[in-house]
Formats: C-alpha cells, sequence, structure tokens
C-alpha cells in the first residue's frame, strides 16, 4: 500500500478512534512522554536559553525519532503500517476529550453551578476561575475550544500528512513540551524559550489551515473573514490569533479582553468587537464548530498527501 494511502486510512481511522474511545483514563502515551520530559527537565534545569534548547532537542527529537524507527519497522507490512498510523493518530489527538470538558463546564452553567464550572475549568485551560463570572468562564472556554481545536487535532493532522508517524508524534512532543515549559513565568522565562518559539513554528499552518476551516464552516463566513483581518495580529501569540479570531467572527461573538493565569492579569485585544457577548449556549456551538474543522481538516489533509504524491510520481 502507498505511504500517501496508508495515512489517508490511518489518520481516519485514529480521528474515529478518538471519536468513539477519547482518551485512555490511564497509561496516555503524551502523559508518558509528559513524565519523560520532566524527568528530562529535572537533569538539564538551569535558568539559561541553551539548557532549554537542549531540552527541546532531546524530547522532540527522541519524540520523532521513535516515531521513525516504528514507521520503518513495519514498513514492508501495509497492515501493520496502518495501524500504527492510526494508534499514532488516535494518540495525539484529542478533539473528543476538548469536547467532552468544554460540555462539561458548559452542563455546570446552564444548571447555574458556577462553582462547579469554576471547578471543572482547569481541567481545560490554565485560567484563574476564581476570577471569572459565568460569562467569563463561557468565554474562556469558547477561546479554548478554538485554539485546541488547532493544538489538539488540526496541527497534528498537518504534520502528520507531512512526515507521517514522525510527524504526528513531533508535533504532539513540541506542543506539550511548550504546555510544560514554554510560559512566561520567572522559571521558565528562558529555560522554555526554544520550546515556546518551536511550538510557535510547528503550529504555524495548522493555526492557518484552522482559521480557513472555521470561517468556511461557521454560520458567519463573511464576519470570520473580517475578524480575522482586524484582530488576529494584535492577539500575543503569533497562532492562537488568527484562530480564535476566526472562531469569534464564526459565531459572532466578542473574544479576548482581560483575563487572568496564575495571579498575572493580562489585558488582551478584543476579538470581533461588534459581536455580541458570549452566552452559555456558544459553548455547545463552539464544540460543533471544532467538529467540523476537525473532519473538514482530514479531508483536506489527506487530499494534500495524495495531490503531492500523485505529482512525484
Amino acid at each position: 500500500m502507498r505511504a500517501d494511502r496508508v495515512f489517508a486510512y490511518g489518520a481516519a481511522a485514529g480521528l474515529l478512534g478518538d471519536l468513539l474511545l477519547g482518551d485512555p483514563r490511564r497509561g496516555h502515551p503524551v502523559a508518558a512522554f509528559g513524565r519523560a520530559a520532566a524527568a528530562v527537565e529535572r537533569v538539564l534545569w538551569r535558568d539559561d536559553r541553551a539548557r532549554g534548547a537542549l531540552h527541546t532537542a532531546v524530547c522532540a527529537g527522541g519524540a520523532v525519532a521513535l516515531g521513525a524507527v516504528a514507521a520503518r519497522a513495519v514498513r514492508t507490512s501495509p497492515a501493520a503500517s496502518l495501524a500504527l498510523t492510526g494508534a499514532a493518530t488516535w494518540a495525539v489527538v484529542g478533539g473528543t476529550s476538548l469536547a467532552r470538558e468544554a460540555r462539561a463546564v458548559g452542563r455546570a452553567l446552564e444548571a447555574g453551578d458556577v462553582e462547579g464550572a469554576r471547578a471543572r475549568l482547569p481541567h481545560l485551560c490554565g485560567r484563574d476561575p476564581q476570577a471569572l463570572d459565568a460569562d467569563g468562564i463561557a468565554r474562556a472556554v469558547v477561546e479554548s475550544v478554538a485554539e485546541n481545536t488547532s493544538d489538539a487535532v488540526v496541527g497534528a493532522l498537518v504534520w502528520g500528512a507531512v512526515g507521517g508517524v514522525p510527524g504526528l508524534l513531533g508535533f504532539r512532543a513540541v506542543n506539550t513540551l511548550d504546555a510544560m515549559v514554554g510560559h512566561r513565568s520567572p522559571k521558565y522565562l528562558r529555560y522554555g524559550w526554544a520550546s515556546a518559539r518551536l511550538d510557535d513554528v510547528a503550529g504555524w499552518p495548522g493555526a492557518r489551515l484552522t482559521a480557513v476551516l472555521a470561517t468556511l464552516a461557521g454560520d458567519d463566513p463573511r464576519g470570520a473573514v473580517r475578524a480575522w483581518r482586524a484582530d488576529a495580529a494584535a492577539h500575543p501569540s503569533p497562532n492562537a490569533g488568527p484562530v480564535e479570531a476566526s472562531f469569534a467572527g464564526a459565531l459572532g461573538v466578542r473574544l479576548g479582553g482581560t483575563l487572568s493565569y496564575g495571579g498575572r492579569v493580562e489585558h488582551r485585544p478584543v476579538l470581533n468587537g461588534t459581536g455580541r457577548a458570549v452566552g452559555i449556549h456558544d459553548v455547545e456551538r463552539a464544540v460543533r464548530l471544532s467538529k467540523r474543522v476537525s473532519w473538514l481538516a482530514l479531508g483536506v489533509c489527506v487530499a494534500a498527501r495524495l495531490i503531492a504524491k500523485g505529482r512525484t510520481s
């Protein structure tokens, strides 16, 4: 079986597996990678960019190497190659867990249980929930769904189309490292610099594809384009900006504004300022848009891989 077809069938099987099974409660491969990366950090950590760059190279490079070795080991068996691609896709995408956590917060808000929603929010994002009222929690959920559609699904599919199993594992490794050490806390400002910058590079194509597909799949394509063009560049993240702005326009809501991370207050630009305030019902709308974008991304990535193979053959 040709490599492009292995990716097509394997990625579809992996995304379907995520839809049906979600993430395992225990023994998740990404959690295992996180523990290994934390062990490397304990050995290497210094308040130094070079040490952080070494940490990034060891961990991300190790994930890519593992994927390459595994893919090479099964290259003569189409069935094993397909199974490996499916398992790798299932392991690195997280759309079902994203939707489950977002809906759990949404249900708590619908029931008027703001404290319950606050308790659940850290499962989804790093915001300080005590600083948020019900509307603020709903806005945080919509923003997290938008950003994680790119990080947890679309970006992985893009790099899987480019690099197969090594691309899938490498992207998830880079994204996980950024979540672990890429934030601007005093401890990681220098040590996490390389992980943060590599994540910006790796996330660039997936973020743009996510923004395009959200524009096409949303309720207001013109509003999504307008918000993307007008507001994305003002966002502090080069990748979250286009994604959140396009989701805001597509859903007809305002995102951004003042938020708090671990006691640190940030004043972010408003995205789609002509939209209305986020309501509780927009949580479900954002989840549905995320799912549409995810499956469209699979189609685009598979088609791109098939076209690229056809041109080189």
